[in-house]
């Protein structure tokens, strides 16, 4: 018998993201963990940190369930692009992104009922097309960039401004289905 999958995140995408791998988590609950970068701290490994840290916590009030924790940081080179909670600094990111390639990072521990860790990690590259000042304008009116990395939901209208995505659309959204498949399966969650 599997031992029950416990979610440590708040994102609604992440548990859309793990229902499409036929998985009801028995729990979710998110982590609640100092998220600042620490100084000088470079985006893969701001993003691994960030996870193993929440599923470790979460883990802690779980014996004997697998505990799933997830990362996704967008990078502008060496930067990472903040979750954005105000309009000024959604517009600061949609500016430094538009016209120009970024690096989206999504770190997944994944901790067993044992007390084991496994760590993967997807990198994908996405480029969007120049933004007008109006694509802006509207993207910022429809509230969609709200608490999202990098000011942007792949999921949403910003889709319609990828020109090119290498890498995985799932790790985009906030949790790459193919490494988490492969983490469920080796701690015996998935069959």
């Amino acid at each position: 018998m599997s031992p029950p999958l416990i979610l440590a995140s708040a994102s609604p995408r992440r548990a859309e993201l793990i229902g499409r791998l036929g998985l009801c988590p028995a729990a979710i609950d998110p982590a609640d963990i100092d998220e600042t970068p620490r100084k000088s701290e470079l985006p893969l490994p701001y993003a691994k940190r960030i996870a193993a840290a929440k599923a470790a916590l979460v883990a802690a009030r779980h014996p004997g369930a697998a505990v799933l924790g997830a990362d996704t940081v967008v990078a502008a080179g060496r930067r990472i692009l903040p979750k954005t909670d105000d309009e000024a600094e959604a517009r600061s990111c949609l500016a430094l992104l538009s016209g120009r390639r970024h690096r989206v990072h999504s770190a997944i521990t994944l901790i067993d009922p044992a007390g084991k860790a496994r760590h993967r990690v997807s990198t994908s590259i996405v480029a969007f097309k120049p933004l007008t000042a109006s694509d802006i304008d509207a993207y910022i009116a429809g509230g969609e960039w709200r608490g999202k990395a990098g000011a942007y939901a792949i999921q949403g209208y910003a889709e319609s401004w990828v020109r090119m995505l290498s890498g995985s659309h799932s790790g985009v959204m906030g949790l790459p289905l193919f490494e988490t498949r492969a983490l469920l399966l080796a701690a015996g969650v998935l069959e």
